[in-house]
């Protein structure tokens, strides 16, 4: 029998998008909330339950990091005689050649176990990954698998298939992702499942890029791609196809649901209306896209037209509350408006948005029936918490240092600030090791 327990705190964000509820808390059984009530009312209603009480605490949904490539961790810091020129450089001269084609199992598991610590150690409960390492096949996604295992997280692993290097090695590709869906099957009570994932369209064909979706209609999972992230894609797109990105998409028939298009950096007003009108959901990534002078996503202008959205980290800076403040502020620079991209947007996107992009139910609430899923984050502020500010100050003043607790599935993995059972020495020492036989 599953022992039920009561999580209450100073303050509980049921749903980003609600106004929080003080002294507030969950009750929690077999992995489920059951309950939400004033402390006082569920202690009383389950006396017998172990109470964890939250004092001077936030608790909340754990993130969901709807898009992130844990092998980036190991490029951090890499050394180059000089940037890159423009994105196409930046793929081309760099980060094809001296990143992805170099990466093995060692470099892959070492950078999972890594990033998988500090995910979990900021806050974040569900993330979906994107491995693009096209001579690490077989099993690449199985040895990230079976880490992320280890760690009780909530985790959809792709492999980023492309043809770039030849038919043979994205046939490859998405091979690898069928391995891992089917074997994720096999086990229904794992938190790992798969997806299927494809490059872009100038580095896949058309044929290949059918294929893909409809591998992925055949095993129920979503397709994703990079799309837009800089200029290149829809003027290549232009060019060779005789349309943009998405009104190829659109086209051939694949722009739907079941399609997420991560990035969606520069788009044209059309593609803007065929995102909206099929359904195509959307992760955003607001650092790495300044990062790669991609530009800055056209993210209210999706909102407003009902297009379900993400936020995700890109393997560049992996703590959410970072990831967040950035939406929330380059938005305000862009429009010229300060009323841009309120704090509960963007946390709704970081938490029950980035669970819909996915494709998962019951995930990003702290409601019953929601999988307990949670976090608790210190809320001692300089200034004074109301119910009208908190959302504010978490976006603004928090970050994963702050996170002191976190529950997946009803189980706590962090507790005190640390991760429960592991050595994060240890795995920076791992990871400089493996970065080191990259970079050279």
């Amino acid at each position: 029998m599953a022992t039920p327990s009561i999580v209450g705190a100073d303050w509980v964000i049921g749903s980003a998008l609600d106004p929080p509820l003080a002294n507030h808390a969950i009750r929690v059984l077999d992995g489920l909330i059951t309950d939400v009530a004033p402390v006082d009312q569920l202690t009383a209603q389950y006396p017998d339950d172990p109470v964890h009480r939250g004092h001077g605490q936030v608790l909340m949904a754990g993130f969901v990091n709807s898009h992130v490539h844990m092998y980036g961790t190991l490029a951090h810091g890499i050394p180059m005689t000089e940037a890159p020129a423009d994105f196409w450089s930046f793929l081309d001269d760099y980060w094809w050649p001296k990143v992805e084609d170099v990466l093995d199992h060692p470099m892959i598991e070492a950078a999972t176990d890594l990033v998988c610590h500090d995910m979990l150690r900021s806050g974040t409960t569900t993330f979906y990954d994107i491995l693009e390492a096209p001579n690490s096949m077989p099993d690449a996604l199985l040895t990230e698998k079976s880490i992320v295992d280890r760690y009780g997280l909530r985790g959809i692993l792709s492999f980023e298939a492309t043809e770039r290097m030849g038919p043979e090695n994205g046939r490859a590709g998405l091979d690898e992702n069928v391995s891992l869906i089917e074997s994720c099957r096999a086990d229904p009570d794992n938190l790992v499942s798969g997806a299927m994932c494809f490059h872009t369209t100038f580095t896949c064909g058309e044929a290949f890029i059918r294929e893909a979706f409809e591998l992925a209609e055949h095993h129920d999972v979503f397709c994703h791609a990079h799309s837009n992230e800089g200029i290149h894609e829809g003027l290549w797109c232009e060019e060779n196809l005789g349309l943009r990105t998405f009104e190829f998409y659109d086209k051939i028939g694949v722009a739907g649901p079941g399609f997420l298009a991560s990035q969606c950096v520069q788009l044209s007003p059309n593609e803007i209306d065929i995102i909206a009108a099929r359904g195509v959901k959307v992760s955003h990534m607001p650092l790495s896209n300044c990062e790669v002078g991609g530009g800055i996503a056209p993210v209210p202008e999706l909102l407003d037209r009902g297009v379900t959205m993400g936020l995700g980290s890109d393997g560049y800076i992996n703590d959410m509350f970072e990831v967040m403040r950035g939406a929330f502020l380059i938005h305000k620079a862009r429009t010229l408006d300060p009323g841009a991209m309120p704090a509960e947007v963007v946390l709704h996107m970081a938490t029950e948005g980035g669970a819909r992009a996915l494709g998962l139910d019951r995930i990003g609430r702290l409601e019953p029936g929601y999988r307990a899923d949670l976090q608790l984050i210190d809320a001692e502020f300089p200034t004074p918490v109301t119910a009208d500010n908190l959302t504010d100050q978490l976006v603004l003043w928090r970050n994963g240092t702050h996170v002191d607790a976190v529950m997946v599935d009803g189980h706590w993995r962090v507790s005190g600030g640390e991760v429960i059972g592991a050595d994060p020495a240890a795995l920076r020492s791992a990871t400089r090791q493996q970065a080191l036989r990259l970079w050279s």
